[in-house]
């Protein structure tokens, strides 16, 4: 945990570098995208960088480090867990889509799994209060008020909660095979409810909603 704070403290004059320099960089940590008007701006940029962190015995990393033009349509690069990407409908209208990135969902999944398995022993109420902790920050981090977007992967999400808390109730009830829809129809998702597992899906609606409130 400490090396975020490291990274902090290592990187000020990197900060006070690039604000030197007029560029506009966004950092966390170790991670950090500079914001350029044109090409010519954004090589500008990266040589400074280089220089900077040659001077400072340190290396960007080869594959992460990139010009991306978001000019282009496709066009996409990962900052935090998300990916910024170019979306181009066909009536028009251009804009930056915030999605979440490929390996936070595998991460995601992970999460659940560990904290779910077939054979725990806890009680469903105390299983339910650890995913509730992990699933909360999960939205608090990826909610968006992008509604096609984001509410999939929340139900995606939800559904596959579920299916593990079924599984885990069918193993207690002896039944190691038990088909979804049996077990679907003996835990019905309001069964869940009563438990007080928290709805990704749900928050996100109800964001939504508040979000349009304040509009």
């Amino acid at each position: 945990m400490i090396s975020p704070l490291l990274a902090n403290i290592y990187l000020n004059d990197l900060d006070h570098e690039m604000a030197a320099s007029d560029w506009t960089m966004v950092r966390y940590a170790d991670d950090f995208v500079i914001l350029c008007r044109t090409m010519d701006e954004a090589t500008r940029a990266l040589a400074d960088v280089q220089t900077w962190t040659a001077q400072a015995g340190l290396t960007l990393h080869p594959d992460k480090t990139r010009i991306v033009d978001l000019g282009t349509p496709g066009a996409w690069f990962d900052f935090l867990g998300y990916r910024f990407k170019r979306h181009d409908p066909p009536g028009g209208g251009m804009r930056i889509l915030r999605l979440v990135r490929d390996k936070s969902l595998t991460r995601a999944r992970d999460a659940i799994r560990t904290a779910t398995p077939r054979a725990s022993g806890e009680a469903m109420e105390d299983i339910v209060l650890h995913i509730n902790a992990w699933a909360r920050g999960w939205w608090a981090y990826f909610r968006s008020v992008h509604r096609s977007v984001h509410r999939s992967i929340h139900r995606a999400l939800d559904g596959m909660i579920r299916r593990r808390l079924r599984s885990i109730l069918s193993r207690r009830n002896g039944r190691v095979r038990w088909g979804c829809g049996d077990a679907h129809r003996i835990w019905p998702n309001t069964h869940f409810d009563g438990l007080g597992l928290f709805s990704l899906e749900q928050a996100h609606l109800a964001y939504l909603h508040s979000h349009r409130e304040t509009r």
